[in-house]
């Protein structure tokens, strides 16, 4: 199997200023056509150093990828220290500098000289055009044939040509005869530990395909790969696993692939012709936009309330203030009232509310930071409350909380049980 390495190239990410999601979507996108990635790296905008990596990268495989470097300005210096390693000149492309001086007379600006770099490439190279961008994308060979291919950092000019360019340029070179097949059982409600004591015998004895779980805020994925000729030799290879673990994990198991919990809690209120709603505190308002994230979510989604402030869940909702002063606002009978009062109003077959205690302070000893109540108020009188302490920050806990109640939604929705 051919095999690579990838380099990011920024010195934004090696600061942490940016959140590298390139390198993540091109070592998928290369598994599925069996390109073996066996490395990955980031470097920051130094000439000496990223030809340094890119010669430790062909000493061991048979090309590196890159991306990132390939702007108009004095630190992008990608193709400069590719030029450097594969001891090559530059040449002019002119299809690129003929693209970019139509761009800039489209926008009605006058074209740098900075920006004519962006047309020269190393000498010999093969351009890979960019109809999203002025930075065309190449690759670039060695005197002992291995490769560098170079790529935009700008996520919609990247993906794009990868897919278009750069992949059928690996496919024609090395033919892989086997590429990574996946299938995603995502899960919500259990615990890594738990999935990983329910399934261990399976990570043992299966080789191929692959086990991997992969732990989310409040859910997880169980990953099964294999490797395959062909797309019906991996489902015949995955199928018989699938259906092993989604046994094992039965009442937790909300999709595959591509779901999403709001889409699984959409896709039960259609086919039971409900409608939900929402009273939220420490959430702010973050159930609600995940399940209106959800296309089609008009039809099963009528609305939310943020009761923040106490006042709020009185007037808004109609929270008793002798119940809060009596409860207090975190506690398990305001939770009820908040989503009865939700869905009252806004007149849905249930609702659900959350309130809590998001942090960094307000906690007590009875009341930690991150102690979340979640309730349920249907039309049915299957109405039901739960707790949970998350650990973390704010953030942490907001996420954490919100893909909880999306949780409960659907176990709920499911006639399942509202342990977590």
């Amino acid at each position: 199997m051919a095999s690579v390495e990838l380099i990011a190239v920024g010195t934004e990410l090696l600061l942490g200023q940016l959140l590298d999601t390139n390198t993540a979507f091109v070592a998928r996108e290369l598994a599925e056509i069996g390109i073996d990635v066996r490395g990955t790296h980031a470097v920051g905008d130094n000439r000496e150093r990223i030809a340094e990596t890119i010669l430790g990268v062909l000493e061991r495989r048979d090309g590196a990828i890159m991306t990132g470097g390939l702007g108009p300005t004095v630190d992008d210096v990608t193709k400069e220290a590719v030029c450097d390693a594969l001891d090559l000149g530059v040449e002019l492309y002119e299809p690129a500098l003929l693209q970019m001086q139509r761009f800039f007379a489209r926008l009605g600006r006058e074209m740098r000289p900075n920006n004519r770099k962006q047309a020269e490439l190393p000498a010999g190279s093969l351009p890979l055009d960019n109809p999203n961008g002025t930075a065309p994308g190449f690759v670039a060979f060695g005197r002992t044939g291995k490769f560098v291919a170079c790529m935009p950092g700008v996520p919609r000019e990247m993906k794009p040509m990868l897919a278009e360019k750069l992949v059928p340029f690996l496919i024609e070179r090395f033919a892989p005869r086997d590429a990574i097949y996946t299938r995603v059982i995502h899960t919500i409600g259990l615990g890594e530990s738990e999935i990983d004591h329910r399934i261990d015998d399976l990570f043992r004895s299966s080789e191929n395909p692959k086990i991997a779980v992969l732990a989310h805020d409040a859910r997880a994925d169980v990953k099964i790969m294999a490797k395959s000729e062909s797309t019906a030799h991996a489902e015949a290879a995955i199928a018989p696993l699938q259906r092993e673990i989604e046994q094992r994990l039965a009442g937790f198991v909300y999709g595959i692939d591509g779901a999403t919990p709001e889409g699984a809690v959409h896709a039960l209120l259609r086919a039971r012709g409900w409608t939900v709603a929402t009273a939220e505190s420490c959430t702010g308002g973050r159930i609600a936009a995940a399940l209106t994230s959800e296309p089609g979510s008009s039809a099963t989604f009528a609305g939310g309330v943020v009761a923040y402030d106490n006042d709020v869940k009185t007037r808004a909702l109609g929270v008793d203030i002798a119940l809060i002063e009596h409860e207090g606002a975190v506690s398990e009978a305001v939770a009820l009232a908040m989503a009865r009062g939700a869905r009252e109003r806004l007149r849905t077959s249930l609702a659900i509310s959350t309130t809590g205690v998001a942090g960094p302070s307000g906690g007590t000893p009875e009341k930690p930071v991150g102690l979340v109540w979640f309730a349920i108020d249907a039309a049915d009188g299957r109405s039901c409350a739960a707790h949970v302490h998350f650990r973390g920050d704010r953030a942490a806990v907001q996420a954490r909380a919100t893909t909880y109640a999306l949780g409960m939604l659907w176990r709920h929705l499911s006639r399942d049980s509202l342990s977590s």
